[in-house]
């Protein structure tokens, strides 16, 4: 064991290599950094879609067993959903007309597509194909009651096929509903104390049906068991855009450092983080831009950036 002199002279070579670090701006990755490297263009490199279509702001993606790639996105130049197999190479499409502003896109168990539309305050369900299977909320109206939402932004799905969304641009609650899509109840108000949101942005639920809330304007993740009962949160992560647990329960991430800076910066400065499910303990980070990301059955990280692309973010180093 050091003396204490030794001691002094290892605490002052700390300091000092923490000042040299804060004076380059440099500063390590949370948990180490992820080893992926990165296709930037996916979906439009190479270009299979549809003569002169062109993605605009990509809100979401999502993908099902069979891997293929669903990309929710707000510009004129292609239909709101495209579908790519994993290559980047194009399937079909849908929803032209049907959408006031894509926010969410989650795949559920039974390969269903659902979305979130928080600019005419609607959940909707789909076939893989794109055939509407359930529509949620009233087209164009706002409210807090059962059978409307306020700008929603998110969906995840219980054990027992119970679902929830999050209802948080307008409002600030998770609404519970059955698998059949008939309310059961909501939780939570506005605020900042434990179970109040501000913003609550994204929702998953784990193998145990725990239910993770994004509280984006707060700069935390609440978790609550299934009947909305408090039970932690973690503040350690920052203001967080998205989360996503994958079937082996992995819990991902794409976290901004605080609320300001995903407004200041339109989701620029984002990163990944992996993180374990129980503890909260950041395992590993890496940069990208962002809105939502989604874990495929391969392992592949695929991200929705408001910049108008998709990411595709694969294990290994070039």
């Amino acid at each position: 064991m050091p003396s204490a002199s030794n001691r002094v002279i290892l605490a002052g070579f700390a300091i000092a290599a923490l000042a040299l670090a804060a004076e380059q701006g440099w500063f390590p990755h949370e948990g180490g950094l992820l080893k992926y490297k990165v296709q930037i263009r996916f979906g439009e490199e190479p270009d299979t879609m549809p003569d002169g279509w062109k993605f605009g702001r990509v809100s979401a993606v999502a993908t099902n067993a069979e891997n293929e790639v669903f990309v929710f996105q707000r510009g004129p130049k292609a239909d709101p959903i495209v579908v790519f197999d994993s290559k980047g190479k194009y399937l079909r499409s849908w929803g032209k007309g049907m959408f006031g502003n894509a926010h969410a896109i989650r795949v559920d168990r039974a390969g269903s597509v659902w979305i979130t539309d928080n600019g005419d305050h609607q959940v909707m369900k789909f076939t893989p194909k794109g055939e509407l299977l359930l529509t949620l909320g009233v087209k164009g109206k706002a409210g807090e009651t059962p059978d409307t939402f306020n700008k929603p932004t998110d969906i995840a799905w219980a054990p027992n096929g119970d679902f929830y969304v999050s209802d948080g641009y307008g409002n600030s609650r998770v609404v519970r509903f059955t698998k059949e899509g008939k309310y059961i109840a909501a939780f939570g108000k506005p605020g900042a104390g434990p179970g109040e949101f501000n913003l609550p942005h994204s929702i998953a639920i784990d193998a145990k049906g725990q239910v993770y809330v994004a509280d984006r304007g707060n700069n935390r993740i609440q978790v609550f068991d299934a009947s909305g009962k408090f039970l932690k949160q973690w503040t350690h992560i920052g203001s967080c855009q998205n989360i996503f647990i994958t079937p082996s329960q992995e819990l991902w991430a794409m976290a901004y450092r605080d609320a300001v800076e995903i407004r200041t910066y339109d989701t620029l400065s984002g990163r990944i983080m992996k993180i374990d499910l129980n503890s909260g303990k950041i395992l590993g980070s890496m940069e990208s831009p962002g809105h939502w990301l989604d874990v495929s059955r391969t392992g592949d990280i695929y991200v929705g950036s408001l910049t108008g692309n998709v990411f595709k973010w694969s294990p290994g180093w070039m």
